[in-house]
């Protein structure tokens, strides 16, 4: 590449991880389900923001962002050759 991107080097742990280790991280998280589930549901007995936060992200979908711009144009005259 003209940029040099290809010559940058890199990191060893960029990049998603394999099909095969996400298999692994939830074959060893699978037996703290109930754990979490529980934990979870204690938070959101409590009314814990977080607890809440996450069951709805979860259950809806979390809320898009929107973000108001407010844009103003501004004119300036620039002048070229001689001024009176």
């Amino acid at each position: 590449m003209a940029d040099g991107r290809a010559n940058n080097g890199g990191h060893k742990n960029a990049g998603r991880k394999s099909k095969a280790e996400e298999q692994k991280l939830i074959e060893r998280l699978s037996p703290l389900d109930d754990i979490a589930f529980e934990a979870l549901e204690k938070g959101l007995k409590q009314n814990q923001n977080w607890a809440v936060k996450l069951y709805f992200e979860y259950k809806f979908g979390k809320a898009k962002e929107f973000k108001e711009v407010e844009v103003t144009k501004v004119k300036r005259k620039i002048g070229y050759g001689p001024t009176d």
